[in-house]
């Protein structure tokens, strides 16, 4: 038995006292004065902008005099050990003040805790769970802004365990903290590397020297400024394409934009937006900031841009904006920008300067193979289902777990581990009907669009496994894979096994053949659900319960691949049942929908990512030893937590 366990069960055996936040404070109050005079140096003035990841960033802060801070602040300073908490536009953000350090603010909530109720950690931990970070948010005034009250952080009902078992949770989750941080640390450098292989990827696409048409930007483009409003103008109105949209994204669409404004009939033709608009940040207070682009990916009816931007106009046919989105992006474009912007109080680019610099113009089929490579690359760099970041946000999700794990007390419903899986397996149903129609049909889609949307059962059959227990595993025998082992112990594909089991056994089993695909169709968590592996051994194997065989005619890895991706996951998520426990038969899987190439694309688009995927995940290529190391460390105390009897 843990010690937090043995405290628990000393302590508080028939559960927890829940109190509102307001009952177990010393002090409390809004941090909310006028906005005093600014100086160059003196004493730190923060916002809500200044608190993020619970800490106090003081590099990007504003100063006040003395005798302002003296005055604002009155008999309400910030001390050590208070609880700041933001309540306007970013809300939920929270930090514990850590030194002995004048400054002050606004848009703030201050906590100061009666420490012999509660732990300042304690309670920062809880208040940080997802779940209370979301209510709060939900309870925000749909003002421009967004604000809360005071009252929903005071009536904010806490578990209030005594002070020995807080303490033990804290040390608890400080541990998965640091490790959390280091391994995410090392992770985020290795994809800032990778990241930067991809703009030199994308930089060289785009170098074509003397092999590709230069045409300067005067020849394609006509250029216009945005529109200039009052400031009573905004916040109502029309869709505006603003600075942010443009410096953010190279990429704009509907749904990135968040401002309004009031514009004439004359104003909306004038400043009028389309598909294929190249936008350039026109003015900035650093030359570093200047000239950066995005371009409109899609129509906005009534919508016009900010008097801070520059609108390009394609003059021509003989660009995609797909295409312009990434050539603008290079680094030689944004070099050539700079060179020609002016900087007294502020840097400056327009219109002339800007038609004088020179871009290639390659063939329209060349745009769109580069087009179809860099959005390749992009994803593999940024999409959170591929590659690093999703090691990065899977750790974050372990860690969340555990602390959301060790923070609720007597509520069996949540979080809790299902010891065993179910034991029914479906059987599939019979297929009637000849699937030789279907496949002629898909052929000439196939050919005729390039691709064509199919279901699983259209490419194939699905076959749910049958017995299989750990215990029937020998040190030889015939291969067979066990559904947990998917989650754990294979990756992707495989061509052995690293269980047995006797032949008379085998017999009984579901066989698999090479190129079949072994789904785990049990899982106690939506994100292990459907995992699968692509078995490429020689020699058949077996299979058994809470799995699923899919025997197809195509590409497997290509396959594989498809079934790591979003488009898969939101499908399966409607189609899974349970709650502890959760399952998805094979009928219901013959009917999710797959996007399905030429075997010959097919082919293309795995060695692509065969590629990528050794380059972001192999650890003997990419990410050094000690990150393995530092994984199997996790690994183990996760484990250890994991013993933990739940209350």
């Amino acid at each position: 038995m843990s010690r937090l366990d043995e405290l628990i069960k000393e302590l508080c055996p028939d559960g927890v006292e829940y109190k509102k936040t307001k009952d177990i404070v010393q002090e409390k109050f809004w941090i909310m004065p006028e906005t005093p005079n600014f100086i160059e140096e003196g004493i730190p003035y923060i916002t809500s902008k200044n608190i993020k990841n619970g800490f106090i960033d003081f590099k990007d802060v504003k100063y006040v005099s003395v005798d302002d801070y003296n005055r604002i602040s009155n008999n309400r300073k910030i001390k050590k050990d208070d609880m700041l908490i933001t309540m306007i536009g970013t809300i939920g953000e929270v930090a514990i003040v850590e030194d002995e350090i004048d400054f002050y603010g606004q848009n703030l909530y201050l906590l100061r805790m009666n420490n012999e109720i509660i732990l300042n950690k304690y309670y920062y931990y809880y208040i940080t769970l997802n779940k209370i970070k979301r209510t709060l948010v939900e309870k925000r005034n749909t003002s421009s802004q967004g604000y809360i009250k005071a009252g929903n952080i005071e009536n904010l009902l806490i578990p209030v365990p005594p002070l020995e078992v807080q303490d033990e949770i804290v040390r608890k989750l400080d541990i998965f903290t640091t490790l959390t941080a280091e391994l995410t640390a090392e992770l985020t450098a290795e994809l800032t590397a990778r990241k930067k292989q991809y703009s030199w990827y994308r930089d060289y696409l785009l170098k074509f020297e003397n092999k590709i048409k230069i045409v300067k930007l005067g020849e394609l483009f006509e250029f216009k400024n945005g529109i200039n409003k009052e400031k009573s103008s905004f916040g109502k109105g029309t869709p505006i394409i603003n600075y942010v949209n443009v410096y953010k994204k190279n990429k704009i669409y509907f749904e990135d934009l968040q401002g309004l404004v009031e514009a004439t009939d004359d104003e909306l033709i004038r400043y009028k937006v389309k598909r294929g608009d190249v936008f350039f940040t026109r003015t900035s207070e650093t030359i570093e900031e200047i000239g950066f682009t995005s371009v409109l990916l899609e129509d906005i009816e009534n919508c016009v841009f900010s008097g801070f931007l520059l609108r390009a106009r394609p003059l021509t046919d003989l660009l995609l904006p797909e295409y312009c989105a990434y050539c603008f992006s290079t680094s030689s474009i944004r070099n050539a920008i700079i060179r020609k912007s002016t900087y007294t109080t502020r840097a400056l680019i327009n219109g002339t300067s800007l038609s004088q610099i020179e871009i290639p113009l390659p063939p329209l089929e060349v745009q769109k193979r580069i087009v179809e490579v860099l959005d390749n690359f992009e994803k593999i760099c940024n999409d959170l289902n591929i590659g690093l970041p999703a090691e990065i946000e899977a750790r974050q999700k372990q860690y969340e777990f555990y602390r959301n794990f060790l923070l609720t007390f007597n509520n069996e419903e949540i979080y809790a581990l299902s010891k065993q899986a179910s034991k029914q397996a479906s059987k599939q149903a019979s297929k009637q009907a000849s699937k030789q129609q279907a496949q002629n049909l898909i052929k000439i889609l196939q050919y005729v669009y390039g691709y064509v949307e199919v279901r699983l059962g259209d490419i194939g059959s699905i076959v749910r496994g049958n017995g299989l227990q750990k215990r029937d595993f020998t040190e030889e025998g015939v291969g067979c894979i066990h559904y947990g082992q998917i989650y754990t112990k294979y990756g992707m594909v495989t061509e052995k096994t690293i269980s047995f089991v006797e032949e008379s056994l085998a017999e009984k089993l579901r066989k698999v053949e090479k190129g079949d695909i072994i789904f785990a169709v049990t899982s106690e968590n939506i994100e292990d659900l459907c995992k699968c592996v692509v078995w490429l051994g020689e020699d058949e194997i077996v299979t058994g319960g809470h799995t699923a065989i899919l025997k197809h005619n195509q590409n497997s890895k290509f396959l594989a691949y498809y079934f790591q991706t979003e488009a898969f996951h939101s499908q399966k998520r409607k189609l899974a049942t349970g709650t502890k426990v959760m399952d998805i038969t094979a009928t219901k899987l013959e009917e999710i929908l797959i996007s399905l190439p030429p075997l010959e694309e097919q082919q293309r688009i795995v060695d692509i990512l065969d590629r990528f995927d050794r380059l972001c995940n192999d650890i003997s290529e990419g990410l050094p030893a000690e990150i393995e190391a530092r994984q199997k460390q996790y690994e183990y105390y996760r484990e250890k937590l994991l013993s933990f009897k739940k209350l």
